[in-house]
């Protein structure tokens, strides 16, 4: 069995990096590069560079931050954040990114995905799938559906009163009508070569991963699925990579805070017969 890949998340707001509760009430946590530094001492498997408001405000990722993150740190970076064609993904890896993440523009231009994997290789391009959890058997609201105008023919990933979560995006400001689990299989579909998962619902709340939402997509899919939103106690972690399916887990406060730390994760995890890289 492959390792299992322990992951800090950066959320990075005017250089800044940030935490907040269900995408909200963001709090300051401290300079990304600094951080990246301390992860990368601490036996990190990977980094996720996040610039969370980039889509929103309709502007590129902050290309100095992510080149000075890149040559403070030797494990591979995965950033995200106003993507919008191949030229911006080109930069981020010339900055020093080993994969880029895209969320809005794969919902808005899923095409991209395709480029993205023909010309830089599927390894390259992470989907991240920001998804809130909505009642089964209730009727789909067409307006918020709708409210995308998407372009591109949605009805294999459509909402139906089977779905259990929707996609959503901007930052998690924007539904789509898209219902996660098949999103998961179109991308993929498409070249993805993994899938970053963020419960809306649990993000932040440090009461544990969607393990139902996990294991619906790690289910559906057959490439590596990264952990992310709810990671509270050692406990989730073992949860979210053995009844979740997932290939890594993704924290960001817990280890921002220093409530935990990589070694400490893994040490647990290891103890508890998932297979994980030995810290330094």
């Amino acid at each position: 069995m492959l390792a299992k890949r322990i992951i800090p998340c950066l959320d990075v707001k005017a250089g800044r990096v940030v935490k907040g509760i269900n995408f909200l009430a963001l709090r300051d946590a401290g300079d990304p590069v600094e951080h990246a530094r301390v992860y990368d001492e601490q036996g990190a498997d990977e980094l996720v560079f996040l610039d969370i408001t980039a889509s929103h405000e309709q502007r590129g990722t902050m290309l100095d931050v992510v080149r000075r993150t890149a040559e403070c740190c030797f494990m591979p970076l995965t950033v995200g954040g106003g993507i919008r064609s191949l030229d911006d993904m080109r930069a981020l890896l010339q900055a020093g990114a080993d994969k880029v993440s895209i969320n809005t523009v794969a919902v808005t231009t899923p095409s991209l995905i395709a480029e993205g994997a023909r010309w830089f290789g599927s390894q390259c391009i992470v989907v991240a799938i920001d998804a809130r959890h909505r009642r089964r058997n209730t009727p789909v609201n067409l307006a918020e559906a709708h409210a995308l105008q998407l372009t591109w023919d949605t009805r294999c990933v459509a909402l139906d009163e089977t779905s259990a979560w929707e996609v959503y995006v901007h930052g998690g400001r924007t539904p789509t009508g898209l219902d996660a689990v098949k999103w998961a299989q179109y991308v993929e579909h498409l070249g993805a070569g993994e899938l970053l998962v963020t419960s809306m619902d649990a993000d932040g709340t440090k009461a544990g991963y969607d393990i139902p939402q996990l294991a619906a997509i790690t289910s559906a899919v057959h490439v590596p699925v990264i952990a992310s939103g709810g990671a509270g106690t050692l406990a989730h972690f073992h949860a979210a990579l053995t009844e979740g399916g997932a290939d890594a887990a993704l924290a960001a406060s817990l280890f921002h805070f220093r409530e935990l730390t990589i070694a400490e994760v893994k040490a647990y995890l290891a103890a508890h017969g998932v297979p994980v890289r030995p810290c330094p």
